[in-house]
């Protein structure tokens, strides 16, 4: 049973790819959906690096107009933040909350949410622990942004 829940490292270059589909299918990974052993309830999910966060990629307008929002807790303290100025802050907020909003929200999202790494550069720590550097759901073939 040990090794059916065995995790493994997967390694993600955002640089080019879509927001949305991208963080969909870390999630999955996250889950472990895509393993034969899958249980909703049971937490049999993989770790994950995601490495040139900064170069993320979104359709449409969503780099102008898409906002980020977060509270205070004090009476007008309604922060909020657009997608372009967070890229140049915290790029890898923006994939770590897409992420965190596609996961369930049950006792096992702050445990999954654990095993995500997310890195601007394409340098991380995690060098050796790496064993798939694709998935057949993420997609490594990136195009470079424009």
């Amino acid at each position: 049973a040990a090794l059916a829940y065995a995790r493994v490292w997967h390694l993600v270059d955002a640089r080019g790819q879509v927001l949305g589909r991208l963080s969909g299918q870390i999630a999955q990974t996250l889950m472990g959906k895509h393993k034969p052993i899958y249980d909703p309830s049971a937490d049999c999910g993989d770790y994950v690096v995601v490495v040139n966060a900064k170069h993320i990629a979104v359709s449409g307008r969503k780099r102008e107009q898409k906002m980020y929002r977060h509270h205070s807790g004090f009476p007008g303290g309604l922060k909020e933040i657009t997608f372009e100025k967070l890229q140049e802050k915290t790029p890898e907020k923006i994939i770590e909350k897409a992420i965190s909003g596609m996961l369930p929200k049950n006792r096992l999202r702050k445990v999954r949410l654990a095993r995500l790494m997310v890195y601007p550069d394409a340098e991380h720590p995690y060098v050796e622990n790496i064993i798939q550097r694709y998935d057949t759901k993420i997609p490594l073939v990136t195009q470079p942004i424009d």
